[in-house]
């Protein structure tokens, strides 16, 4: 038995990585950035540490890395394993594609079965692979792919955080992660069996457990980040206690709440009490984490399909009214930092080019129909409120302005 990580990040070693360590499951990286690949080699450990509960912390040994760039090498590593993870953010899924399709024939000639495991916080992450090896895979394999191949995908639950600068200087491998341990995977795309891996829980009605956690944890991240932000804060606890952005996170918790019962079928007071587990561990301020790190690359997380914009266009199918997600989604599209790029384009084209242009080619909104028209007034009040400090206050909107 042997596994493959895909990413080599915070979650590939704080969470995939220490999970099969403790298991007694051999593992290898396969990551893009060779200064990373040289830097398991040369140390060969890493530390976990895992916040607030620091007996449970772990040196995780004899680990080693192959560069994505050598492909041949990585499909061979591909072919000898029996499970291989991904954890290099959505994005990215498709550079892994010609490697994974390399992999799966290498593989369909030694046998056996391979499952592959989206660790990704993404919209229908196995669909991406899936389509995109499906596409490219030709030949006997083929068949094997459809026969003894399981693309399927994990909810991650736990979160990884930038270590502090003398943890680095001790160990510039080490993570410090939040202490839960359960890694849920749809059961029901599963080729064969799984080994028993520690934390690893299969869940067979997973129909909507992704999308559930997408649109109740990330899109109450992205509330407290770029609201937070605004507000002056530096660390997601210290935001997460303060009540004017509670009464928008509550408002957003009841949002998407409504509109995950309303599509999955499920209780109402279910889908609230797993939103209160979130409102925890935004609070929890053993897991000391930035402000910066969350709202980092507001382009993407501003996406139509993304955790505020794409929540907002559930709740409005589904009925519901998203006052509190279109603040947040207007506090987002505030959100400056001259260190991040993306922001950085985020403020020149809402400058320069107005809301509208944002609002349609940013979050895949119409400026001119009702979650525009919402999100727009949702800038006006947060001006009211003397959170905006730009004059004049609702610049670019011109003659769609709204107070």
């Amino acid at each position: 038995m042997s596994c493959v990580i895909l990413g080599a990040g915070k979650i590939a070693r704080g969470f995939i990585g220490h999970l099969l360590y403790l298991s007694e499951i051999p593992f290898t990286f396969v990551e893009r950035a060779q200064t990373l690949v040289d830097l398991i080699n040369e140390r060969g450990a890493y530390t976990v540490n895992v916040l607030g509960h620091s007996e449970k912390n772990c040196e995780v040994k004899g680990v080693c890395a192959l560069s994505l760039s050598k492909e041949e090498e990585a499909a061979e590593a591909i072919a000898e394993a029996d499970i291989v993870f991904t954890a290099v953010g959505g994005k990215n899924l498709e550079e892994l594609i010609p490697v994974l399709v390399k992999g799966i024939e290498k593989k369909s000639e030694k046998g056996g079965s391979l499952n592959i495991i989206t660790c990704e916080n993404w919209k229908l992450p196995a669909s991406v692979l899936g389509a995109g090896i499906e596409d490219r895979i030709c030949g006997e394999a083929r068949n094997y792919l459809s026969e003894h191949v399981g693309i399927t995908e994990a909810v991650v639950m736990r979160s990884a955080i930038e270590p502090e600068e003398e943890q680095l200087k001790e160990d510039p491998l080490t993570v410090n992660v939040q202490d839960f341990w359960e890694l849920p995977v749809d059961a029901s795309r599963v080729a064969g069996t799984l080994p028993d891996i520690c934390g690893l829980k299969l869940i067979q009605e997973f129909d909507g457990f992704l999308e559930r956690k997408f649109y109740t944890y990330n899109a109450a991240n992205g509330t407290v980040s770029y609201v937070g932000a605004m507000l002056g804060y530096q660390k997601i606890a210290d935001a997460a206690h303060d009540e004017r952005i509670l009464e928008i996170l509550d408002g957003v918790y009841q949002e998407t709440a409504q509109a995950l019962s309303k599509k999955h079928q499920f209780p109402l007071e279910e889908q609230l009490a797993f939103a209160m587990t979130s409102r925890r561990k935004l609070q929890d301020y053993t897991i000391v984490d930035s402000i910066e790190r969350n709202a980092r690359d507001p382009l993407r997380k501003l996406g139509k399909d993304d955790r505020l914009v794409g929540a907002a266009c559930l709740a409005m199918e589904y009925g519901i009214e998203p006052v509190n997600l279109c603040a947040a989604i207007a506090a987002a599209l505030y959100y400056e930092n001259e260190e991040d790029p993306s922001a950085r384009e985020l403020k020149r084209k809402r400058t320069t080019e107005g809301f509208d242009v944002v609002l349609e080619e940013v979050c895949g909104i119409d400026p001119y129909e009702d979650l525009g028209i919402l999100v727009k007034r949702q800038i006006g009040q947060l001006w009211k409120r003397g959170w905006i400090k730009i004059d004049p206050p609702l610049e670019s909107l011109g003659k769609n302005r709204v107070d």
